[in-house]
């Protein structure tokens, strides 16, 4: 009887620090969620093409619905600014360890109604991009990056395969424009980087980041049309929490 009892202390102990080393881990760890938002009054874009126009390249397609202006998108209902990029300015050296590599080492960028989708994608050093397309017209994909070499290719109508483009060899300082040489209005933006903190807002202007390491970081707050909205944001994250109010306000008079 002796024995079975000090058999099960000992599993016991073991499972009690167990457990203690996981809640150590995750004690490492914290996320921040908030909301962009325009304060003010904000007039929403005209559309890049209107739905019938019958002036565009390959209207039959391109002018088949309307084709609305992204660079600055604000949800009336809750004033949040979409496709706005929040990122950690410099790779930490920690890592979470679900994050260090990325799950997907594909992400789609798309082509449809003559508009790339999505309007911002994020690509980590480790991934490639299948650029494809769901257009009855020929697209032409240019990247503008400033560190990696720039693509430029020629997707076929209809081509759900798609171009291939390799992992990029270093992460870019600033987010990087892709434009259609073919339909210049076709704009949007790669976020190419060599570590996961990043995050893109959502139509209510929603973000979060998940897993960070605890203590003080500092972001770079982006929006297309008017660059840098914080160049250096600085939030605290604490070990084992969600700081749930990394709320940003912007003037509507900086989104001109």
């Amino acid at each position: 009887m002796q024995k079975m009892l000090t058999w099960a202390s000992v599993a016991a102990a073991a499972a009690f620090v167990s457990l203690g080393t996981v809640s150590s881990a995750q004690a490492q760890w914290g996320s921040i969620k908030g909301t962009v938002t325009v304060t003010g009054n904000f007039e929403a874009l005209k559309p890049l093409v209107r739905k019938g126009d019958a002036s565009v390249k390959d209207a039959a397609v391109c002018a088949k619905e309307e084709v609305p202006d992204e660079s600055i998108v604000v949800d009336p209902a809750t004033k949040g600014i979409a496709n706005v990029v929040i990122w950690l300015a410099k790779k930490p050296t920690k890592i979470h360890p679900n994050l260090v590599a990325s799950k997907d080492k594909e992400v789609v960028f798309d082509q449809k109604n003559c508009k790339f989708i999505p309007h911002v994608l994020v690509v980590r050093t480790d991934q490639q991009v299948r650029v494809i397309s769901d257009d009855a017209a020929s697209h032409n994909t240019h990247t503008y990056p400033l560190k990696n070499n720039q693509q430029n290719f020629i997707v076929p109508p209809s081509d759900r395969k798609g171009v291939l483009v390799p992992a990029f060899s270093d992460a870019e300082r600033l987010p990087a424009k892709v434009g259609c040489d073919i339909h210049p209005w076709m704009q949007a933006w790669w976020v190419i980087l060599d570590h996961p903190y990043v995050a893109v807002t959502d139509e209510a202007g929603k973000f979060e980041i998940a897993d960070l390491p605890a203590g003080e970081h500092e972001f770079r707050v982006w929006q297309e049309k008017v660059g840098y909205l914080e160049k250096g944001w600085k939030v605290t994250v604490k070990a084992g929490d969600t700081k749930k109010d990394a709320d940003l306000k912007v003037a509507a008079s900086k989104l001109k």
